[in-house]
């Protein structure tokens, strides 16, 4: 379906995960959308650390910039990208990503990254909570659809 006012075409209109997943939910744009959330990053840096071809590189970052979620500033005789208030907005998500990947997709002992806090601490896991603190779950929230 298209959304009238901008022309794009979404996957499911009204619903927030869907419109999100349609911006950001192909594997490389969300590993640019990590790999920005280190300080602005230039095509060639980009490029250097996710190994991906040229093309896809050139495309989803045009697409991150022409919905806002990065920008662009000159330095030097090229040009930098870097997250715009909505890119670091993500910044929870991909930190709910990781926590998932940690619990689910290695096997104990396995090696692999780590975020910490700037003490170096590991973060707290990130659990939704209601408006009164209490813990949040499948179980204990809906979704109101639109009619």
């Amino acid at each position: 379906m298209a959304d009238t006012e901008s022309g794009r075409d979404w996957t499911d209109p009204t619903c927030p995960v869907a419109r999100t997943i349609d911006l950001v939910g192909d594997r490389w744009t969300l590993l640019i959308v990590r790999d920005a959330m280190d300080g602005p990053a230039s095509f060639t840096e980009f490029r250097q650390r996710l190994g991906i071809a040229r093309n896809i590189l050139s495309d989803r970052l045009r697409k991150l910039v022409d919905h806002g979620i990065l920008s662009t500033r000159p330095s030097g005789r090229r040009h930098v990208y870097e997250l715009t208030g909505a890119g670091k907005d993500l910044f929870t998500a991909i930190v709910a990503l990781r926590q998932w990947g940690e619990r689910h997709a290695f096997a104990d002992g396995e090696s692999r990254s780590r975020l910490t806090d700037a003490d170096g601490r590991p973060l707290a896991d990130l659990r939704p909570q209601g408006q009164d603190g209490a813990p949040l779950t499948t179980d204990t929230t809906r979704v109101e659809r639109v009619i």
